[in-house]
């Protein structure tokens, strides 16, 4: 059995290459979900896909496999409660559940859309986090599977 942890020295190159551009590409989808085709659920996806991309170059231990599991669940609550923040803050402010009530700026700019870029925010952080959540209950299988 093999000492090494993760891959070649050329994959782990590329990845760290590689893993900026797609986490920065995910970020730019949601911020401009509201203009253009995107928003939190693609731009969750996108910079989970880095993460695992990521996980997979330079491989994990069970431990800090526990730890990812960890970190990853509580961003997902995060993201979940910010999301109902957001609705409740709507309620609050503006007497309905989830009604902008921020101003509404230029059609066709970026800072154009009242909440929906915040809600955009919080649905790829609740979206990426369980994703990476999936990945890791699954790739935690090899271990018991081991048992």
């Amino acid at each position: 059995m093999s000492t090494r942890q993760g891959m070649s020295l050329i994959v782990k190159t590329i990845t760290n290459i590689v893993i900026g551009f797609i986490f920065i590409y995910g970020v730019y989808i949601i911020l401009h979900g509201h203009l253009t085709p995107g928003g939190g659920f693609a731009g969750g996806v996108i910079i989970a896909g880095a993460f695992i991309l990521r996980f997979l170059a330079f491989g994990s231990g069970a431990k800090s496999e526990k730890k990812s599991l960890t970190t990853a669940s509580m961003f997902e609550s995060a993201g979940g409660i910010l999301f109902i923040g957001i609705a409740i803050l709507g309620l609050l402010l503006a007497g309905t559940f989830f009604l902008n009530f921020l101003p509404k700026g230029t059609p066709f700019h970026l800072l154009s859309a009242g909440i929906i870029p915040f809600c955009n925010i919080a649905i790829s952080i609740k979206v990426g986090a369980g994703l990476f959540s999936i990945f890791l209950a699954l790739a935690a299988m090899k271990y018991v599977m081991e048992d």
